[in-house]
Order: structure tokens, then C-alpha cells, then sequence
């Protein structure tokens, strides 16, 4: 997949990752991969920042944890972090319709 295709749309895709459970950097760098039938198979130089944004922004908690004897930092979804999620999806549900609409068979 283009990188372009993803430009706008990283930070929808990180917080409907993190929705689920909390996780750490690259664990969501798996569940990208996995959830995208392996389309998605971003670097952690693209991830990493996107995530210190959303946490900056406040769409994202974070909290250092153990993972498998590691100790790293896990992120979950915060409040507004929810909200932005469901903006997102409300965006991503109008695109597609119009592109859709555009895009289809005659």
C-alpha cells in the first residue's frame, strides 16, 4: 500500500488499535500489520511520533509497564481519545460513501 493512501488517516488507525486493550509501541505496530492483512507495515520512525502526538494532543494515556520481563510503555485510549476515534470513523463512513459514489461501476 502507498504511503500516501495512509497521510490523514495514521492517528484514526493507531487509536482503533489501542481501542481494544492497552498496548505498547510495537505491539501496535503488530496489530497494524495483523489487522491489515499485512498491507500496514509501518516503521516505528512513522508510529512512534504519531503516538507521542496523541498523547500530546491528550487522545492517548500512557504508563510504563512489564511486558514479557521488558519494561515498556503502554498506551491506552483516553476519553477524548474515544471521541476523536468516533469523529474519525464518522469521516471515514462519509468519505467512502462519496468516493464510493464516484469511484463505482456505471
Amino acid at each position: 500500500m502507498k504511503a500516501d493512501v495512509l497521510r490523514g488517516h495514521l492517528d484514526a488507525l493507531i487509536l482503533a488499535v489501542v481501542e481494544g486493550e492497552p498496548l505498547h509501541g510495537y505491539a501496535i505496530i503488530e496489530a497494524l500489520q495483523v489487522r491489515s492483512g499485512g498491507e500496514l507495515d509501518l516503521p516505528t520512525g512513522t508510529v512512534y511520533p504519531a503516538l507521542r502526538r496523541l498523547e500530546a494532543a491528550g487522545y492517548l494515556d500512557s504508563a510504563w509497564a512489564e511486558v514479557g520481563g521488558r519494561r515498556r510503555r503502554t498506551y491506552t485510549l483516553s476519553r477524548a481519545g474515544r471521541k476523536a476515534l468516533a469523529a474519525h470513523r464518522a469521516e471515514w463512513r462519509t468519505f467512502t460513501a462519496v468516493v464510493g459514489g464516484v469511484l463505482g461501476e456505471a
